[in-house]
């Protein structure tokens, strides 16, 4: 009985969370999609240094360094982060992908990958050129959430990368994720077109273009 009650108080801060955040229909697509039934809708942002509004940390002040990890960096984050198992970071690494992130002091607070190879998203195939990243799997650690993080390290990146003659900064964005969509906002990224992929039973896959933006 307790272990019942416990696991009903979990459920309830789990939604609440969800929800406070704006992420409730983002967690039901999820639930959805473990079960066989994976709909997902999707923005393609595209984002420039000369279009992206500059960002400021909240609260206390933290002595932040934009930097390229190495694979023991990201041995550290997937040991750190409950489930990222699952996910072969450092295959995407050996595959030419690269991890930057931000570290206050020599402490882990945000990384995401970086691609330069054109790419292939749920059967949709998104091309590169040599002006062009793609932005992906951001993740911002449970210490230093609420405080801009994610959007800080948004806009330095432009820096990282315009020594290499990189623009574009390309991203995708899932409909339901509330959270990530206030950060492209945040940096005012032109949206490019919004597009809905359905996969079942991970074996067909369905995609199609809903709306393109000038």
């Amino acid at each position: 009985m307790e272990n019942n009650r416990k696991g009903i108080v979990n459920r309830i801060k789990w939604i609440y969370k969800l929800t406070k955040h704006g992420l409730f229909w983002h967690g039901v697509r999820n639930n959805l999609a473990r079960l066989g039934v994976d709909i997902m809708p999707y923005y393609y942002f595209i984002s420039t240094k000369d279009a992206a509004i500059p960002q400021k940390i909240k609260g206390e002040q933290l002595h932040l360094k934009l930097t390229i990890f190495d694979e023991s960096d990201m041995s550290k984050i997937k040991s750190a982060i409950s489930g990222l198992g699952q996910k072969d970071f450092l295959s995407d690494l050996k595959n030419g992908d690269v991890c930057i992130g931000l570290k206050d002091n020599t402490e882990i607070v945000t990384y995401s990958l970086v691609r330069r190879k054109s790419f292939v998203f749920r059967k949709r195939y998104f091309p590169l050129g040599e002006k062009d990243i793609y932005i992906h799997s951001l993740y911002v650690f449970d210490k230093y959430r609420g405080k801009n993080i994610a959007a800080y390290m948004k806009y330095h990146r432009f820096g990282l990368f315009e020594k290499e003659g990189v623009i574009y900064h390309h991203a995708i964005t899932e409909y339901f994720n509330k959270s990530a969509l206030r950060i492209q906002h945040k940096l005012n990224a032109k949206t490019v077109a919004l597009y809905l992929s359905i996969v079942l039973f991970k074996t067909w896959a369905l995609n199609f273009t809903l709306r393109t933006y000038k």
